[in-house]
């Protein structure tokens, strides 16, 4: 099949461009190496549009493998006409398909076919065509037996026939889907009785709205309140126009046959159509909400798992709480647990002795504090203690640490340690690089997005899978100091070769330079092409293997350097030679301008991490909802974003709400378009619901 032109004109990307990318995914190459290495083939496509290409190839070759099961089923059958073949083997979509399937798919007992069986299929074809004249009882008495003992159940019969075959008419089920989609309206109900148990879907109580109007957010709402057993949710059109179409359609005379028709066509709206487009709409609906939910969800962990790092410097975790009292952790620059204590706030002056001690004798530069219960009433004890010397004290969002420190993962790094030690190594460590920490906890548990499990968990998993395999190749991971979780994202890797990398590494020790990989069991040469470019190896004797130049382009820099006159770490440490470069001598088959362009963009910041630096933060001094007052200004960190909007923690339990409407003095489409994850705001209370324990913000005019 010609998947390219099936594919370029849905995307609007050219079909030569769509083909090379599906060459190269054929071939086994990744998203991110397509868009970083691969580049003059394809046009400089960027992950998502390659990633788009990915799905839907995907869904074609799915829809082509359906295609062929009908085709198989109805030549079977022996039903199969040159006129249904060429409109099988042009069916755009999956609903298109099934469509044309439908009267020949194999069913169990319907009415119809009970009536079928009793004979009455030829007083139906009869009744359909309208044509007769005759007194249509007389009619129906030819075909009374044992098994239809009326004339009314014959008519009775020859209906339930007529309202499936009108179920089963591609025209008539397009004509009430053209009503769903244009006049479709979705509508919730509390369930009577459960008024009290329901109070947080308050909002669908009485709720009904255009479908193509509703948002992601507000569907998923409806949804989850329906699992749950607490609304009852519909979508229905314009009734009486879809009644009136259908008639339009099939009661082609007057007379008795034209009234047992339209007697058909009511019940086969009413008891088939409607249901049945209805739960298309249903899935359909959802699907679309999904992947927006997913979207928003897939955006908010890139952007925490870029957020800024510390660094290489040694870290004391803290992780807060008053009953079990706070848990401590001393770690290295490299993340290695040093020592283990603990302190009780409420004993302040025990407390402040073990903390001074831990910071001199393990010369902490960082503290890193959990933002869970006690949190704040930490981080203000630690303001107050003089440590001597100058010391940043940040806080950090703790929300899947428990998760990883009962985990497997966890275990396997900490097999002496119990769990409230390592989730304090968590915390810790999330501050020195939030990537490589994030990593080892699943994505749902990391307290971004919103809606993660009503969503279809398989796109969910294959689209933040996805994020976190671009995420980590974005920044480029040191071979000798990543994790086995680290390194299964690289491009390329997985599970079994990033295990065989930690356990030669841990044999040999550190790699000297990239092409040493190829000595690592099991990893190929395709494995190679795709990972060396994203994997970093600091003071390398080549200094190309501490940056993204992929070992493929060793040679073409090296010639770029003698062309000079100089060595690549001349032309790395020399802007003005980097400068004196024409780029086009150097253009060939396979290399053209953008990945010239990308290597000398690469050579003026070798081995440099793009997330910036982390900066600490320090809350107003509020602590409950009891010590805001509206109109109160304050600063405040980013923590989520939703499609109606951004939560902001300005200290208190509950983060506060920004609207979208209340994001800028502008009209605001996508919230992302105004603020990021982690983005340090100024916000101004607009609203304090105690009883509901919501905080209205906004950023306007702030």
């Amino acid at each position: 099949m010609n998947y390219s032109a099936r594919i370029a004109p849905l995307l609007n990307i050219p079909a030569p461009r769509v083909n090379a990318v599906i060459e190269l995914l054929e071939s086994g190459a990744t998203i991110p190496f397509i868009s970083r290495y691969r580049k003059e083939a394809t046009g400089s496509l960027d992950e998502v549009q390659i990633g788009d290409i990915a799905d839907s190839w995907k869904k074609m070759q799915e829809l082509d493998k359906r295609r062929e099961v009908v085709l198989q089923s109805i030549e079977e059958q022996g039903k199969m006409t040159p006129e249904l073949r060429r409109a099988i083997e042009q069916a755009a979509t999956m609903t298109e398909l099934e469509d044309l399937y439908l009267p020949y798919r194999p069913k169990r007992k319907t009415r119809a076919t009970i009536a079928i069986e009793r004979g009455l299929e030829p007083l139906a074809k009869r009744i359909f065509t309208q044509n007769d004249r005759k007194d249509l009882d007389l009619i129906a008495e030819k075909y009374l037996n044992d098994a239809v003992a009326t004339v009314e159940d014959a008519l009775q019969g020859a209906r339930d026939i007529i309202a499936e075959w009108v179920s089963e008419d591609k025209k008539a089920r397009d004509r009430i889907r053209r009503h769903f989609e244009k006049g479709g309206v979705i509508a919730s109900r509390v369930v009577k009785g459960k008024e009290e148990e329901a109070a947080k879907y308050r909002d669908y109580f009485e709720w009904s709205e255009p479908l193509a109007k509703c948002p992601s957010h507000r569907l998923l709402a409806m949804r989850r309140g329906e699992e749950e057993g607490f609304l009852r949710v519909g979508i229905t059109p314009d009734e009486e126009r879809a009644m009136y179409d259908l008639d339009e359609m099939y009661v082609i005379s007057s007379g008795d046959a034209a009234t047992q028709v339209r007697m058909a066509v009511k019940d086969s709206y009413k008891r088939l159509l409607a249901p049945s487009i209805e739960t298309e709409f249903r899935n359909s609906s959802k699907e679309k909400a999904d992947g927006e939910a997913i979207r928003v969800f897939g955006e908010n962990l890139r952007q925490l798992l870029l957020g800024a790092p510390l660094g290489e410097k040694r870290v004391l975790g803290v992780d807060p709480g008053f009953r079990t009292g706070c848990k401590l952790v001393c770690l290295d620059a490299s993340g290695n647990l040093l020592k283990y204590s603990a302190i009780f706030l409420h004993q302040p002056i025990e407390a402040e002795g073990e903390l001074k001690y831990l910071v001199d004798k393990y010369q902490i530069e960082a503290i890193s504090v959990g933002n869970g219960t006690a949190g704040r009433e930490t981080m203000d004890f630690l303001s107050k203690i003089n440590f001597g010397r100058s010391l940043e004290i940040f806080q950090v969002n703790e929300a899947g640490a428990s998760i990883y420190s009962a985990s497997e993962v966890a275990r396997e790094e900490f097999p002496k340690e119990d769990v409230t030690v390592r989730g304090a190594v968590s915390i810790g460590r999330r501050l020195m690089d939030p990537l490589a920490e994030l990593v080892k906890i699943d994505p749902k548990s990391i307290g971004v997005g919103q809606y993660q499990h009503d969503v279809n968990q398989t796109q969910l998993k294959d689209s933040l899978d996805r994020t976190v395999e671009s995420c980590v190749n974005a920044v480029g991971i040191n071979l000798n100091t990543a994790s086995k979780h680290l390194l299964t994202y690289v491009s390329g890797l997985g599970p079994v070769l990033a295990k065989n990398i930690v356990d030669f590494r841990a044999e040999n020790g550190p790699f000297k330079k990239r092409s040493e990989l190829k000595k690592v069991p099991r990893l190929g040469d395709k494995a190679y092409e795709q990972c060396a470019g994203f994997l970093r190896i600091r003071e390398a004797s080549n200094p190309l293997d501490n940056t993204a130049v992929h070992p493929e382009r060793y040679a073409l820099v090296e010639q770029m350097a003698d062309d000079l006159g100089c060595k690549v770490a001349d032309l790395i440490r020399d802007k003005t030679k980097r400068s004196s470069l024409d780029l086009k001598r150097y253009v060939r088959g396979d290399v053209g301008l953008p990945t010239l362009q990308d290597i000398v963009k690469e050579l003026e910041k070798p081995g440099l991490d793009p997330r910036g630096a982390a900066k600490a933060f320090e809350y107003a001094n509020v602590h409950s909802l009891d010590d805001l007052y509206e109109g109160m200004v304050l600063p405040g960190i980013v923590n989520n974003i939703t499609n109606f909007g951004a939560f902001v923690d300005i200290g208190i339990k509950d983060s506060g709400l920004v609207h979208v409407s209340q994001l800028a003095d502008k009209f605001v489409r996508d919230p992302m378009e105004v603020v990021s994850l982690g983005q340090q705001v100024m916000v101004r209370v607009l609203e304090v619901d105690r009883q509901r324990k919501r905080v209205s913000l906004s950023m306007k005019g702030v």
